[in-house]
């Protein structure tokens, strides 16, 4: 889906960008949600980049890349956690392009994302070049993921993001046999 965002034109740059983990949903200039796989995954634009919350029974996962006013987490290279039952991996790089690289390669991406049944994009107003955009899919075996691209055309800077989320397997305690000794470290 493909949305031009109603609000005021700011002048952001990808430095500007911070990360967060856990937030409580922002107010959103546009909303996609969806079901993947038994769980509801919802893809939200802000007016300063994208919230995106993954739930299912067992737990939540709440993922914020945005420019937010007093954050003090920048936006990391590379994160790997546990967030309650969900092993969270997040990855960020920034490409430089240059201003005919930018505009190919900004229609590419929002061609792609707006036909795509699990994609979010929103162009924000000053430049069709400036953009947010998300792209979820469950990739089976209780793997689930998420594409986003920060669009900043008056520096040439794309802001690319992956992220994986997995519901952790919890290890199966063995049962004993009737009249089997049971080790102490059980």
């Amino acid at each position: 889906m493909l949305t031009t965002l109603k609000t005021v034109y700011t002048d952001t740059c990808a430095a500007d960008l911070a990360w967060a983990l856990g937030r409580e949903p922002l107010p959103a200039l546009a909303v996609l949600d969806l079901e993947l796989a038994g769980a509801k995954l919802q893809l939200r634009l802000l007016g300063a980049s994208h919230q995106v919350i993954l739930d299912r029974s067992g737990g939540s996962c709440s993922e914020t890349v945005a420019c937010i006013p007093g954050s003090r987490t920048p936006l990391p290279l590379g994160v790997s956690k546990q967030v309650g039952e969900w092993d969270y991996e997040f990855a960020a790089r920034v490409e430089n392009l240059s201003e005919a690289a930018f505009a190919g390669r900004a229609q590419e991406l929002l061609a792609l994302v707006a036909d795509h049944p699990n994609g979010l994009a929103g162009t924000f107003p000053g430049s069709p070049h400036a953009f947010t955009a998300l792209l979820a899919r469950y990739k089976g075996d209780g793997l689930y993921s998420w594409r986003t691209w920060h669009a900043y055309p008056q520096e040439g800077q794309l802001v690319v993001t992956r992220t994986r989320v997995r519901t952790r397997v919890r290890a199966a305690v063995p049962t004993p046999a009737p009249g089997e000794r049971v080790p102490a470290a059980l």
